[in-house]
């Protein structure tokens, strides 16, 4: 998790894809407390832990502006997540400290809505919307990457003076 690791001296600035942004002491779990449940958006764990979306809802809750064939390359081509990590807690938050930018897609059936925009404005985010479904990074590379970019050239800038 990027809020955890660009604390590294290296890393100038963040920017958050579709993504979570606990704080120090909070738990990526606690993210979803007081906001709405997205139904479309269905984990199944396996026995060991780890967990995938499911197959039949994959489309509907991650993906669902990609083609028929591209969502199909997604959801077949999952890693499994060990749902232990939602409740490991952070220990430290490099949006405390560094710049941060949130392409929030306004399609997403992943997060709720209130959440994104909740998370982004607590960490003093540059927001950019787009009309996208979780899988933003897939189905929306070049507003993506224009957001990574302006990133880019705003901390160099910031460490040029």
């Amino acid at each position: 998790m990027i809020t955890e690791v660009g604390v590294h001296p290296k890393v100038a600035g963040l920017v958050y894809v579709s993504a979570l942004a606990p704080d120090a002491g909070e738990t990526m779990a606690q993210q979803y407390t007081g906001f709405a449940a997205t139904p479309e958006f269905e984990i199944e764990t396996n026995s060991d832990g780890f967990g995938f979306l499911a197959l039949h809802a994959f489309k509907a809750g991650f993906a669902h502006d990609a083609s028929d064939a591209d969502a199909a390359f997604l959801r077949d081509s999952q890693v499994p997540i060990n749902m232990s990590a939602f409740e490991s807690r952070l220990s430290q938050a490099a949006w405390r400290s560094k710049p941060s930018w949130a392409v929030i897609a306004t399609e997403d059936r992943a997060f709720d809505q209130a959440m994104l925009v909740h998370m982004a404005n607590r960490i003093g985010a540059t927001i950019t919307r787009v009309p996208a479904s979780h899988a933003v990074y897939y189905t929306q590379p070049g507003v993506v990457s224009d957001v990574i970019d302006r990133a880019a050239r705003a901390v160099t800038t910031a460490t040029a003076d």
